[in-house]
């Protein structure tokens, strides 16, 4: 990618707002970099400085930060290292695909270029990983195609899981425990009022979802 050699720190943090940035639309607030980063506020605002003044975010008077373009190409290119490995964990080495997360933040920081391209010449330069993401291609272009949440899809309206948009181990262990897979048929059969949970047909299979699982479900709606 480019000359320019990042710290791993800088690497986390771009990535992180690249993924906030992409599932709001929004510029991304301290706290949510907190939050999802596991760090002191404090420890944010210093690092965003640092960004900013390297170029990386832009403030947004209060509403908080957002990359540039520049930025966005660092974060896009740590995001294709993530969902590669991702994918050659699953593919080629059968770890399950609540496991590899936390592998593939550890390697992404350290993989050369070259075994990168070894790796995506071995995966046949796959598209989406595991969990239904997009992979950036090596121009770090992305299709990040909309989807509809599951917990947004009407009742009787039918869809295809496409996506875990939150890909915690906790949550993806569950989705294994409750059969489902990436490319079911899915069908809302109900919804318990107030936020409650939802009835849905997995390929076929009635299966109880509460809605914070169900938000995390990327849907393509069928016609």
């Amino acid at each position: 990618m480019q000359e320019a050699t990042l710290s791993p720190a800088v690497e986390n943090y771009l990535k992180a707002i690249y993924l906030l940035q992409t599932k709001s639309g929004k510029p991304v607030a301290t706290s949510q970099l907190a939050e999802r980063l596991g760090v002191a506020a404090g420890s944010v605002s210093g690092m965003i400085e640092h960004l900013a003044r390297e170029g990386l975010v832009e403030h947004v008077r209060y509403r908080g930060v957002r990359l540039t373009d520049e930025g966005r190409q660092f974060a896009l290119d740590i995001v294709r290292r993530h969902r590669l490995l991702e994918t050659f964990l699953v593919d080629e080495l059968g770890m399950g695909w609540g496991e590899v997360h936390g592998e593939a933040e550890a390697l992404e920081h350290a993989v050369s270029d070259r075994l990168l391209d070894a790796i995506v010449a071995k995966l046949g330069d796959p598209v989406r990983d595991p969990h239904g993401d997009p992979i950036p291609t090596a121009e770090l272009q992305i299709d990040d195609a909309e989807t509809v949440s599951l917990d947004q899809l009407p009742i009787g309206a039918k869809g295809r899981l496409v996506r875990v948009l939150d890909a915690d181990r906790a949550l993806l262990a569950h989705l294994d425990a409750l059969g489902v897979s990436l490319g079911d048929e899915v069908e809302v059969l109900a919804a318990e009022p107030f936020g409650g949970s939802l009835t849905v047909s997995f390929a076929g299979h009635k299966r109880s979802l509460g809605q914070s699982a169900a938000a995390a479900l990327g849907v393509e709606v069928l016609a």
